[in-house]
């Protein structure tokens, strides 16, 4: 992705003085992009259109590449997901709109073409974004955070019944800056985002990939992979302790019984 530019070096050529904040780095955090011009993920957005156009879901799973893995069966246990999901969610109408690589930004895309026109309103939706902002979109925190927000507003302006459960960012080992931002971003989201939002529920998740208050590479299914990557995606185990924690939250809000 193309980086974006601060003006100010340009309007001060110009004689025209200092830029205002606004002008001298536009957030695209909160601005709504595309990536239809991906194959694959075109070709997901669609099956996922048709799938919202024709059936019926109470539960809402909203993300990036951590949430499309629960959709991963095998066959090797750090990445069978699809048990859990099916334990937890198969029999509660849910649907994964978790797509690999997404950040703030593409959410709202989708948010805006299509991924709310559901049938009826969802009782909830389970969000887990902000990932990737941090990796090749590269906004701090400070910009993620109302990227995050618009995102959790805009389910709530079209679906004013539905529970939002948010969950923080998860903890990984790829950069200083990276932990840096991910643990600001999971403050600011702790102390604020609920602020006159009764409908959200915001849970911090971070605990079940890491040891000793420290991201654990065991719980990472990245290194396993060939080559590794560096750790950034909760194994299959490290995803079904998430399932597990924030399952009392879930079925308070769906009114149903702990799975």
């Amino acid at each position: 992705m193309r980086p974006l530019l601060s003006v100010l070096p340009v309007l001060a050529l110009l004689g025209l003085g200092a830029a205002p904040a606004h002008a001298i780095r536009a957030n695209i955090a909160i601005q709504p992009v595309s990536r239809m011009d991906t194959p694959w993920w075109h070709q997901r957005f669609a099956e996922k259109q048709a799938a919202i156009a024709h059936g019926r879901f109470d539960v809402v799973w909203l993300g990036d590449s951590i949430t499309q893995n629960w959709e991963r069966n095998g066959p090797e246990a750090w990445r069978d997901f699809a048990p859990t999901w099916q334990r937890y969610y198969g029999d509660r109408h849910a649907i994964n709109l978790g797509f690999k690589g997404d950040s703030t930004c593409h959410v709202l895309w989708r948010l805006a073409h299509g991924e709310l026109d559901f049938r009826t309103p969802p009782r909830l939706f389970i969000v887990l974004i902000g990932a990737n902002n941090f990796g090749h979109v590269h906004t701090d925190a400070g910009l993620t955070y109302p990227g995050i927000v618009r995102i959790v507003d805009t389910i709530h302006a079209r679906f004013p019944s539905s529970r939002v459960l948010l969950l923080g960012v998860l903890p990984s080992i790829r950069s200083a800056w990276i932990t840096a931002n991910t643990q600001q971003l999971n403050r600011t989201l702790h102390d604020d985002i609920g602020r006159g939002r009764p409908w959200l529920r915001y849970m911090d998740v971070g605990a079940t990939v890491e040891r000793d208050g420290a991201p654990d590479r065991s719980r990472f299914l990245d290194p396993h992979l060939t080559p590794p990557d560096p750790p950034l995606h909760p194994t299959a185990p490290a995803q079904e302790a998430i399932a597990r924690m924030i399952e009392p939250a879930v079925a308070d809000a769906l009114g149903d019984h702990r799975h």
